[in-house]
C-alpha cells in the first residue's frame, strides 16, 4: 500500500470529512477538500477545524514521506480569508527543513481561484521506526 493510499484510508477523520491526498512526493504534497454544508460554522463559512484537518493531512503525508514514523508536535494556522460552500480547496505543502528528528514544513490552502485561504506551519518529531508503506503514490 502506498503512503497516499494508507493515509487516505486509515486517517478516518480526514476521510469522513472529505479530505483526500492527491499527490505525494518526498517533501511535497497536495490534498483537496470540497466545502459542503457539513463544513460550515454558525457564521455560514467553512469551520476552522475543517481547514485545519485539510492542512493536517497534507502535513502528515509530507512528514512521513521519508519512510520514518513522524508525528506533529507543533502547528500554527493563520486564517486569511473565508471559504464558502462549494469551494474546492487545495492544500499544498513543502518541506522547509528535513531534519532527522525535528522536521519543519509549510502548507498553503487556496481555493479554486487561487486565493490564499490560510497558511499553516509546523514541526514534527521523527521516530526511529519505519512508516510501513510501499511507494508514495
Amino acid at each position: 500500500m502506498t503512503l497516499r493510499e494508507l493515509l487516505n484510508t486509515n486517517d478516518r477523520f480526514a476521510a469522513v470529512n472529505g479530505v483526500q491526498l492527491t499527490e505525494v512526493r518526498e517533501g511535497y504534497v497536495r490534498a483537496e477538500m470540497t466545502v459542503t454544508k457539513d463544513h460550515l460554522n454558525a457564521g455560514g463559512v467553512c469551520q476552522g477545524g475543517a481547514l485545519f484537518t485539510l492542512g493536517d493531512l497534507a502535513f502528515a503525508a509530507m512528514m512521513n514521506s521519508h519512510g520514518k514514523l513522524t508525528f506533529g508536535i507543533d502547528n500554527t494556522i493563520s486564517f486569511l480569508h473565508s471559504a464558502k460552500e462549494g469551494d474546492v480547496l487545495t492544500a499544498e505543502g513543502t518541506e522547509v527543513l528535513n531534519h532527522h528528528k525535528i522536521p519543519y514544513c509549510e502548507v498553503k490552502i487556496t481555493n479554486q481561484e487561487g486565493r490564499l485561504i490560510c497558511a499553516m506551519s509546523g514541526m514534527a518529531y521523527r521516530k526511529d521506526a519505519p512508516m510501513p508503506f510501499e511507494g508514495l503514490m
